[in-house]
């Protein structure tokens, strides 16, 4: 009987270590080598993709900011979306969704807490990605109308109405919000592009009519419009200086190869000044923004086209030009700036843009090295049409960079975690 305890014993526990073993490699085989409270996904694979997952080829973190139903867009790479916390209470971006009747309306979304609220409720479709970060106003075109609504209040003013000589579209408001800018093309301009929507077919047609266009100005305190600047050529990408008001940035449209392309202008003084000057045949500069602190000019540059680049950035009271070099699959067709100045992110592309590169779909982490720059990816964009730019933005803490994909065929806005996933 004594004999037949110990076998007893010895068998339990021989089950014991047997049923441990089993369980161990059942957990290897489930979760890996490593756990997320997430799911570890190939991103865009799925039609609808959860509210957050683990980008399997990155291990980073991705997240749906726009948690409603429709389609949803973030801004333009180089309009600021965000209205920063005050208390706490989470930092908040602006972006645009469609409603039911076929509109467009403005809503912001808490990064803290993810809360949305609707900020417009117009009949048609809002026009501009203007933010008044002093008041913290959403600054709108309806038509031939200008609104302003605070986000907060919800209270909606009508700002300006555009004569019928003088049809213009506002594009940016100054640093003490005391200025609405934008640009008017001709009638004949705007002919050529009703009839060719497409940019392939529109776009050298502009160009070589060589218009005039003007830069305008609407004074908010009188609601006085005037014009500024006027030229045979076809001006965009109007933008203000965040921290200088009498600053305004704008770009000679048309083949990057064949223009000149970024200047500003003083509003007060009407003084021009060209930021780049192309020094070979083919180079090309473009797709420019500026830094935080409103001192540099930064912009896309390849001398020449398709062959060597570079994200760069002129002073804009020196002149003086930095350079980063990049490798092809590194270039993006937007690059955006950290709020500390110390990083830069790209939204990649497909192998049809500019660079031509085999393997640039991603949203990348760019640290300035030495002269060039040192790359992380972040999001595999392979299932993302990069005829939808994903025009990437970094958060105000500088811990997420945020893009608009169309993953699962519909358009949506997304933020990917610098950090890497444990």
């Amino acid at each position: 009987m004594p004999q037949m305890k110990t076998t007893d014993c010895l068998v339990n526990r021989f089950t014991q270590q047997i049923m441990r073993c089993a369980a161990a490699i059942l957990c290897l085989l489930i979760f890996g080598q490593k756990s997320w409270s997430q799911p570890l996904l190939e991103t865009g694979v799925q039609k609808s993709m959860p509210n957050e997952w683990i980008d399997k080829d990155t291990h980073h973190k991705v997240i749906c900011l726009s948690r409603r139903e429709g389609s949803n867009s973030s801004f333009y790479f180089h309009n600021n979306p965000f209205i920063n916390q005050t208390h706490g209470e989470g930092d908040r971006m602006v972006f645009y969704g469609s409603d039911t009747k076929g509109g467009r309306q403005a809503f912001t979304v808490n990064l803290k807490t993810y809360a949305i609220s609707q900020v417009t409720n117009v009949n048609g479709r809002i026009g501009s990605e203007i933010i008044g970060h002093k008041t913290n106003s959403i600054y709108y075109q309806l038509k031939d109308s200008v609104f302003s609504v605070n986000i907060n209040t919800k209270e909606t003013k009508l700002l300006f109405v555009f004569p019928d000589d003088y049809k213009g579209n506002i594009a940016t408001v100054n640093a003490d919000e005391t200025v609405l800018a934008g640009a008017k093309a001709s009638d004949e301009q705007k002919n050529i592009l009703k009839q060719y929507p497409e940019k392939s077919k529109f776009f050298d047609r502009i160009f070589d009519a060589h218009l005039p266009n003007d830069l305008f100005i609407i004074n908010l305190k009188t609601g006085t419009l005037k014009k500024i600047h006027t030229e045979n050529t076809w001006l965009g990408h109007v933008q203000f200086s965040p921290v200088d008001p009498n600053i305004l940035m704008f770009c000679h449209e048309g083949p990057w190869h064949k223009v000149d392309r970024i200047w500003h202008i003083n509003i007060k003084t009407n003084d021009v000044k060209l930021m780049h000057k192309r020094t070979v045949e083919n180079e090309i500069a473009g797709h420019e923004f500026f830094s935080v602190d409103g001192k540099t000019i930064w912009f896309d540059l390849q001398i020449p086209k398709s062959v060597t680049f570079y994200l760069a950035g002129t002073d804009i009271k020196t002149g003086k030009e930095t350079k980063y070099a990049m490798l092809r699959d590194e270039w993006s067709i937007h690059f955006n700036i950290s709020p500390d100045q110390k990083l830069f992110a790209g939204d990649g592309g497909d192998s049809g843009q500019v660079a031509k590169a085999k393997n640039a779909m991603w949203i990348y982490l760019f640290t300035p090295t030495g002269d060039h720059f040192t790359s992380e990816k972040l999001v595999n964009m392979q299932h993302h049409n990069y005829k939808l730019e994903p025009n990437v933005h970094f958060s105000p803490d500088g811990k997420w960079i945020i893009f608009r994909a169309d993953f699962g065929g519909e358009e949506q806005v997304y933020a990917v975690e610098i950090a890497k996933s444990n």
